[in-house]
C-alpha cells in the first residue's frame, strides 16, 4: 500500500548541532502513527518540517506524490502543541476562517462545525467569543478546527494534554473514528497509556536519532519482557534467587519480580515453591511507559530496533 506520508533520511541542524539525522517512517492511510522521544529528542523539529514550518537540511518529506514544497496544505490537518486562537472572535467564525484557509466550502464546514460543536458539548457556544470558553472547551474548538476541512493527514501534537478524563475519552473516540473512516494519523504525546490504547505503530526517537520503529506488538516482543507481579508475605532475598528473575521491585506485600527476556512461563510457574505465599499473582509485559523511560534513561540500552516491515 502507497503510503499517504513519507519521511525519508529526514536531517536537520542549527548552528553546529545535529537535531535530528537519518529519521525515516511512514503514515498510511488509516492509520494511527504515534512519534514518541523524552523532550528534546528532536519530535517537534520532525513535526514541523513535515508541515513546512521549517525545511530539511538533508532528505524528504513526501506526501503521495508531492515533495516538501508542493505538498497540498489543505489536505493537511495540524493541532500545535502551542494552541493558539484568537480569543476575541466567536467560536463559529473561527471554524470558519480555519475551513475558508483550506479552501473548504462555507456551506459544508458550517454544517461540520454544527456537528462537532454538538458532539464535544459545545452546543450553543457558536457565537460565544473563546475568550469566555475554559481552557478544555477551548482545546476542544482548536481539534475541530484541525480537522473542519476533512483532512487526509492528521498531525496531533499532545491533544491531551490538559484535558480532564472525560474530554480524554471524547478525543480518543472522535481519533479512533477518523481513522476508521480512512485519515492518516500523526499522534505525538507522552501519555503512553493512551498512546498504547490508541496507535497501530510507533517511531521512537531519542537524541535526535530512530530508536525504535515497528508495530505495538512487535515493540512488545522486542523490550516489553514479562513481570509477574505478586501479593503475599514473601521474603525478598527468596524472590530474588528464584530462577530468570533479573530484579525485584516491592512495596509492603506486593513483588514485582521483572523476568528475562526468553522465560517460559507455563514452565516458570511450574517452577514455584509450594511454600510461596500467593493472595494475588499476575503476570503481564512492562508496559509502553516502562519501555519509554527504559531507553530514555538508557537503561534498556542504545540498540536501534527498527521493527516495521513496510
Amino acid at each position: 500500500m502507497e503510503p499517504v506520508l513519507s519521511i525519508h533520511q529526514l536531517g536537520k541542524s542549527f548552528k553546529d548541532k545535529q537535531i535530528i539525522k537519518d529519521i525515516t517512517f511512514n503514515v498510511h492511510k488509516g492509520e494511527i502513527m504515534a512519534v514518541l522521544g523524552p523532550n528534546g529528542a528532536g519530535k517537534s523539529t520532525t513535526i514541523r518540517n513535515i508541515m513546512g514550518i521549517m525545511y530539511p537540511d538533508e532528505g524528504a518529506v513526501q506526501f503521495h506524490n508531492h515533495a516538501s514544497k508542493e505538498i497540498p496544505r489543505h489536505k493537511i490537518g495540524y493541532l500545535p502543541e502551542e494552541r493558539g486562537l484568537y480569543k476575541s472572535v466567536k467560536v463559529m467564525d473561527v471554524l470558519l476562517y480555519f475551513a475558508e484557509l483550506k479552501d473548504y466550502p462555507l456551506k459544508k464546514a458550517k454544517e461540520r462545525a454544527l456537528t462537532y460543536l454538538e458532539k464535544f458539548d459545545l452546543k450553543g457556544k457558536e457565537k460565544s467569543p473563546i475568550e469566555e470558553l475554559s481552557k478544555g472547551m477551548g482545546q476542544k474548538v482548536q481539534f475541530i478546527a484541525s480537522i473542519i476541512h476533512e483532512p487526509e493527514l492528521l498531525i496531533l501534537d499532545e491533544p491531551f494534554s490538559g484535558l480532564d478524563p472525560v474530554s480524554q475519552e471524547l478525543f480518543k473516540k472522535e481519533i479512533k473514528a477518523l481513522a476508521d473512516n480512512g485519515t492518516a494519523i500523526l499522534l505525538s504525546s507522552h501519555q503512553m497509556n493512551l498512546v498504547e490504547e490508541l496507535c497501530d505503530r510507533l517511531f521512537m526517537i531519542h537524541r535526535g536519532k530512530k530508536v525504535i520503529y515497528g508495530t505495538m506488538d512487535e515493540v512488545k516482543s522486542q523490550y516489553a519482557n514479562f513481570k509477574c507481579t505478586l501479593k503475599g508475605e514473601n521474603d525478598l532475598s527468596e524472590l530474588e534467587r528464584l530462577p530468570e528473575v533479573q530484579h525485584v521491585e516491592h512495596s509492603g506485600d506486593v513483588f514485582v519480580l521483572h523476568l528475562t527476556k526468553d522465560v517460559n512461563i507455563p514452565r516458570w510457574l511450574k517452577q514455584l515453591p509450594d511454600e510461596l505465599s500467593v493472595h494475588e499473582l499476575s503476570i503481564d509485559r512492562i508496559s509502553l511507559h516502562e519501555i519509554f523511560i527504559g531507553i530514555a534513561t538508557d537503561r534498556l540500552g542504545e540498540k536501534e530496533a527498527d521493527l516495521h516491515a513496510e
